[in-house]
């Protein structure tokens, strides 16, 4: 950046406006309008010469990233609260800080993941099928039905904000509470298990780990094997944290009951085998989809690109 010039700033994609008239006032913005995500050639030809780029989780930053910006580039600010679309060492050897959202949509994701334990659970989708396909005639005292939810057992792997928020709610519908976590975390009522014990006891898992090598996977094939009979499933993590192939297929025979996904390995691809179940409830990726918490990610990963391009350090660097 010149001095005295405007810092440089590609937002690559619209985002609520809290965020953007921040930038528009002390920075020159090139935002891409599109609803889809710029082309890979495209992404790295508008980033050329930014002091400050915010990236979503569709814009993968590596090294071939970083060389076409150049080597102005002060920020890169993730529009979420993971990051695996960054390759976050590249970036320190370049010392580019990397920012994300922590703590704004913690509350808004777990709302989503107790939604999806809730619609999975009593089945309302299939409900909401049912009816709308005239095939109700009339009360059943068979029809549809799922397990409680109060009084069950609750699985979270991962044990973070969102997770211990899950855990939140989950005392509210009187719940025993297992989790899993790197280290042991003080929380009432809460029992920290290794994993297996968690699968075995469980009868609803909630994932919350970010996607990391260790943690890619990690519901395996075989792991799945040990799920409690009936278990039912949510992943509003990330989906190759899952082995789609192997829950599918657990869902199809009734081995797992019923699972809520928000993440998928490929999105927006969705694997066909849930697809055609009746007992998967989809979302596209709406963890922290409100009005409210999407104009607060906004405003937070901007002053951050307008902090860190005008000289000053960020307030929010990813570890």
């Amino acid at each position: 950046m010149v001095d005295g010039a405007r810092p440089r700033v590609f937002v690559a994609r619209v985002i609520p406006e809290e965020g953007l008239e921040a930038v528009r006032a002390v920075c020159d913005m090139d935002l891409w309008e599109d609803e889809l995500p710029p082309p890979r050639d495209e992404l790295l030809r508008r980033v050329a010469g930014c002091d400050g780029v915010l990236t979503l989780l569709t814009d993968h930053v590596d090294d071939e990233f970083l060389d076409a910006a150049g080597p102005g580039l002060r920020v890169v600010s993730n529009f979420a609260v993971g990051f695996d679309n960054i390759d976050v060492a590249a970036c320190a050897r370049r010392g580019i800080p990397v920012g994300n959202t922590p703590g704004v949509l913690t509350e808004t994701t777990a709302d989503l993941a107790w939604a999806l334990l809730m619609a999975a659970a009593r089945r309302i989708p299939e409900g909401d099928r049912y009816v709308r396909a005239g095939k109700w005639k009339t009360w059943g005292p068979m029809l549809l039905l799922g397990p409680d939810v109060h009084g069950a057992t609750i699985g979270i792997v991962g044990f973070g904000r969102i997770g211990q928020a899950v855990a939140r709610r989950a005392r509210g519908f009187e719940l025993s509470v297992l989790f899993t976590s790197p280290r042991d975390v003080a929380f009432p009522g809460a029992a920290r298990v290794p994993l297996e014990e968690l699968l075995e006891r469980s009868d609803f898992v909630s994932l919350h780990v970010p996607l990391t090598r260790e943690t890619e996977g990690l519901l395996s094939r075989e792991r799945i094997a040990r799920l409690k009979p009936g278990a039912i499933v949510v992943n509003t993590a990330r989906g190759p944290v899952v082995d789609d192939a192997a829950l599918a297929e657990a869902l199809s025979t009734g081995r797992v009951a019923a699972a809520g996904l928000d993440v998928f390995p490929d999105e927006p691809r969705v694997p066909a085998a849930y697809l055609a179940l009746e007992n998967v409830v989809l979302t596209p990726h709406l963890g922290s989809g409100t009005r409210e918490t999407r104009a607060a990610m906004a405003r937070r990963v901007l002053e951050e690109v307008v902090r860190v391009a005008r000289g000053e350090p960020p307030r929010y660097p990813v570890p």
